[in-house]
């Protein structure tokens, strides 16, 4: 198997995702994967495999992309070929003779030698400038962090397609691979496999100039750290000469100010220095040119340290030589501060930079401390003890996440479409992958018949042709099932791709069959896929109008389907009309028997596969159906979806999903409760679109209102109307304008009345033209409308903006379109 991932973001973002792909390939299959990569994408070969990887292979989280690449970098032949040449430049390889050039294969021998040696050496230079050069140089990390991030939040998609020969793309990738093996055969495979480097991370940070610590910190919480740290916060200060005397076995040396401002008390501080004194449990020494208290438990240690002159009487337990006076003196100095850079260290026990570096160092090898960018405000290389930036992450996350507002529910509104890929700047080609891909997103939901190939699938695929939908259909690629009918002309649909149709389509009714629609069962289940004039001889009918209502009953009844979405196009007439402006209007398909049978009884008959038995298997699937439908899920949008066993059978579901990582629980959005699960980047990219951007066109939509990416009636409330006669809902053949992610505009079918839910004349005008729009493009019927608000629209405000829009009067109120 080839596994080849074609993309335009050239060789310095495949370089790492080739690396980092080849890791997860060793790490989920248990096989060494070999890749190469060009600008034009990358090829891993799979030698030892019988069936090719998911997509999902290739597709990391943003977070941990880095660590994975850095990881794995410094076993690749890019890192040998690297370090080969940096040994050159740094003269570490000689030629055997000056005069005369070293063939090729001695010098990656020497170096496979010098690296084997300098693999025990975290610190060895030769390998750092290796390590920077792949990682600035050759790899864009950056880029590659922000592809995995788009990829996350569904702003790119990866299209996964199995074929038997290359591409012409492919083709050309193939052709590299005896360049990339070139170091792999200097040492044997299990030597390889047990060579890792020796690395020294922060060394490496500091050599790249990453800043990523520094912006991750909050400054309130470091500075209520510092304090609490220093027992300068009300509930940690000193209340006695005991605790007083414990606060400088922690804390150290302590001016008499320092003291003071340690005691809850301060006007007691110099009776209880003096007491503590008296007893010999603290004495007063000089470090750097100032009068310090200390505990007499760090006599010694200040003695040796720091050559500081002790009191006379202190007693010989206390003046035993400590293995490491000094780095015990700088660890808990660490222990008790923020970050500091060795200059302030340094003045602070008077003492030499260089010095005090070399002990911080060799903190840092021994795993007490951390070197980099850490304080908010600070410009320089800081230090601090490796717990105490662990409750710093900790403290500063927290400080984060209570920063996070829940987003107003409007940004649901914004951001329900675009997921949907929904909108002028989310069109995509409508071919069948398109097609496809907003199939996967739908299956499962109950859309009315009448709207799905009139509004809902062309809003998401631009130029929709039916002929689209039947070919998948009649591939065997999407397979559809009824949800019960809507009067005698409709009824709702649900779509499902074949693989998961079990999982996802609505499981039968429980209903008594009538005896026709029992025998048309029967012959189906005995003889598979039949037509309509095959069922007949079947069943023994001549009365096709029994015949066929027999058959509806069966679809409605989610029993039986079709190979072709034709006959439930002629039931309701919901022929699309897509692309034509002002003309004539479509007739509805006549209902006249042919030779064949009914025009509404086309194409084969089948009945549906069997659902899934097991309820737990289904509602897991359902489950991660609501994550990728929705994105974000909350009470209401598993309501409206009419989940069997309602929001409390997913919610279980959802928190073991939550508890496994495969979702996120918390409050997204404001007013919808605490009950809501989101995938990884759904609420990154639902609260980009909180508060539009200054100046940013308008972003309206015309939905059906029962198109899952309309969130009100479900995750949102309906907004009170002005209509006394009832308010809107999710009705078929209704049809909803949002503006900026507010409703604005209700309009019901047949397009007679509307309901406005906003006094701004702008938020209206923007409706209205969405509105006229959507009827140019087919993807409404032609509006007559009588009453807006409950009222004659004559005699309503929004009367003046619907001629301006291009409404014209007619006897019993204004219209548009042919």
């Amino acid at each position: 198997w080839r596994l080849c991932v074609l993309t335009p973001f050239g060789a310095r973002v495949h370089a790492p995702w080739a690396q980092a792909i080849e890791a997860r390939v060793r790490e989920q299959m248990g096989v060494e994967a070999q890749s190469i990569y060009t600008d034009d994408g990358i090829v891993v070969r799979l030698p030892e495999t019988d069936e090719p990887p998911s997509a999902d292979i290739v597709i990391f989280e943003p977070e941990d992309i880095e660590d994975v690449v850095i990881d794995n970098v410094g076993n690749s032949a890019m890192f040998a070929s690297r370090f080969r040449e940096c040994s050159v430049r740094a003269l570490l390889l000689p030629r055997r003779r000056p005069g005369s050039r070293t063939p090729l294969w001695q010098q990656r021998q020497k170096s496979a030698s010098l690296l084997q040696v300098a693999r025990n050496y975290e610190s060895f230079p030769i390998v750092l400038e290796t390590f920077r050069e792949c990682l600035q140089d050759v790899f864009d990390l950056d880029a590659l962090r922000g592809l995995m991030t788009d990829i996350r939040s569904r702003q790119l998609r990866v299209v996964e397609v199995e074929t038997t020969v290359p591409s012409p793309f492919a083709a050309n990738l193939q052709f590299g691979f005896v360049s990339a093996f070139l170091y792999e055969g200097d040492s044997p495979l299990a030597e390889r496999r047990a060579q890792a480097l020796s690395l020294d991370r922060s060394l490496l940070a500091e050599i790249l100039g990453r800043e990523e610590l520094r912006e991750l910190i909050d400054d309130d919480a470091l500075l209520a750290l510092e304090l609490e740290l220093q027992l300068l916060t009300e509930n940690r200060k000193v209340r006695s000469p005991d605790q007083l005397h414990d606060a400088l076995r922690l804390l150290g040396d302590l001016s008499d100010e320092e003291v003071k401002a340690r005691c809850l008390d301060p006007a007691a501080t110099l009776g209880w220095l003096d007491e503590i004194e008296r007893e010999r449990r603290a004495i007063r020494v000089k470090i750097a040119g100032e009068d310090r208290w200390v505990a007499i438990e760090d006599a010694g240690r200040f003695r040796d340290a720091l050559g500081a002159s002790l009191p006379p009487g202190v007693p010989a337990a206390f003046l035993e030589s400590a293995a490491d006076p000094l780095g015990e003196l700088l660890s808990r100095f660490m222990s008790c501060h923020g970050p500091v850079t060795a200059q302030e260290v340094a003045t602070r026990f008077g003492l030499g930079t260089a010095v005090v570096e070399r002990t911080l160092r060799e903190l840092l090898s021994r795993g007490r401390a951390v070197q980099g960018e850490f304080r908010p405000t600070g410009v320089e290389q800081e230090w601090i003890d490796i717990e105490v930036l662990r409750r710093l992450r900790r403290r500063s996350l927290a400080a984060f996440r209570k920063e996070v507002e829940p987003a107003p529910p409007e940004a649901l509104g914004r951001f329900l479409p675009a997921w949907h890929n929904i909108g002028a700047t989310h069109r995509r080609p409508a071919d069948a992958d398109s097609l496809l891909d907003a199939v996967e997103t739908l299956q499962g939901a109950r859309i009315p018949a009448s709207v799905l190939e009139r509004q809902v699938l062309p809003a998401r695929l631009p130029g929709y042709s039916p002929a689209l939908l039947d070919e998948l259909c009649a591939a065997g690629e999407v397979v559809w099932a009824g949800g019960g009918a809507l009067g005698s002309r409709d009824g709702w649909i649900v779509l499902a791709v074949a693989d998961r149709a079990e999982m996802l389509l609505p499981p039968p009714s429980a209903v008594d069959l009538s005896p026709d629609a029992s025998r048309v069962r029967t012959a189906l289940q005995e003889r598979g896929a039949l037509f309509f004039r095959q069922i007949a001889d079947e069943v023994g009918s001549d009365n096709d109008t029994a015949l066929l209502l027999a058959l509806w009953e069966l679809v409605w009844e989610g029993q039986a389907t079709n190979d072709t979405l034709a006959p439930v196009r002629i039931l309701t007439g919901s022929v699309p009309r897509l692309g034509r402006r002002h003309g004539r209007r479509q007739r509805r398909a006549p209902h006249l028997p042919t030779r064949s049978g009914p025009p509404s009884a086309t194409g084969r008959w089948s009945l549906l596969p069997s659902v899934e038995q097991n309820a737990t298997r289904r509602l897991h699937a359902i489950a991660n159906q609501l994550l990728v439908r929705h994105g974000i899920v909350t009470r209401g949008s598993v309501t409206a979806e009419a989940v069997s066993g309602g929001f409390a059978a997913v919610y279980t579901i959802l928190k073991a999903m939550e508890e496994s990582g495969t979702c996120r629980r918390g409050y997204f959005l404001e007013g919808l409760g605490g009950a809501q699960f989101a995938v990884s980047g759904a609420v990154d990219r639902m609260r980009a679109f909180a508060t539009p951007a200054l100046g940013e066109k308008r972003d309206t939509n015309v939905l059906a209102s029962t198109d899952p990416a309309n969130p009100y009636g479900a995750a949102l409330a309906w907004p009170e109307g002005r209509s006394e006669a009832g308010g809107p809902g999710r009705k078929a053949g209704a049809s909803v304008a949002l503006v900026d992610g507010k409703l604005i505009v209700f309009i019901e079918r047949g397009g007679r009345s509307m309901l406005t839910f906003s006094d701004e004349s702008d938020d209206l005008a923007a409706a209205i033209e969405s509105v006229t729009i959507a009827v140019k493009d087919g993807l409404l019927e032609r509006l007559s409308l009588e009453k807006v608000d409950g009222r004659a629209v004559f005699e309503t405000p929004a009367a003046a903006t619907l001629r301006a829009a291009g409404f014209v009067e007619s006897p019993r109120g204004l219209r548009f379109g042919a």
